[in-house]
């Protein structure tokens, strides 16, 4: 096999799996695998880190460190105990060419901002079982696509940012002053 990828089928919490292998003299054969499972993909990511092995939304795999907006490491986003973040739901607030919302910025809820963000047509509250989503609670952590993150911003409703979890991606939408300014600190306590 030389290449896989991972992407989702619209309307539905179906995945679809594209494998291609060589074939002699005829060219590349392509198969369409479906499945039901949510949105993992193939990343591996270490405990604290988003150091990844994975398979890119082009069918070819890499490795390599992913930033964040401080040019460091990018550390995972979910905590023990809450739920499983991210595009690819392995934790970190890493992005690829499926991920068109940009879910890139390490946010600690509120329910200011959950309440905004319910108002805007996007209820991150009420759990969807279909697609595997919990709902989110004041102090669940969650990858937000970034420019909704900027809207809540420009709102006076933006929730807390880690910073040291937030890719580098979100300085396209975002200013790095604007989410140093809403910047997580662990003592802080904001619901």
């Amino acid at each position: 096999v030389t290449a896989a990828r991972d992407r989702a089928v619209p309307g539905t919490c179906m995945r679809k799996k594209v494998v291609c292998s060589p074939l002699l003299a005829v060219g590349v054969l392509c198969v369409v695998v479906a499945s039901a499972l949510p949105a993992l993909g193939s990343a591996v990511a270490s405990s604290s880190s988003c150091q990844l092995s994975q398979i890119n939304d082009d069918g070819m795999g890499s490795v390599g460190q992913k930033l964040n907006v401080l040019g460091t490491a990018l550390q995972k986003c979910s905590r023990p105990g809450g739920p499983t973040t991210g595009f690819y739901r392995d934790g970190c607030c890493t992005t690829g060419d499926s991920d068109y919302g940009r879910h890139v910025v390490c946010s600690r809820m509120t329910q200011a901002f959950l309440e905004f963000t319910r108002s805007r047509g996007n209820d991150l509250s009420s759990p969807a079982p279909q697609y595997g989503f919990p709902g989110l609670r004041p102090g669940d952590f969650w990858c937000l696509c970034a420019s909704r993150w900027q809207e809540a911003f420009e709102s006076g409703a933006a929730p807390q940012v880690v910073l040291e979890s937030t890719h580098e991606a979100a300085l396209r939408y975002c200013k790095l002053e604007d989410l140093q300014e809403n910047a997580f600190v662990e003592d802080t306590i904001e619901l």
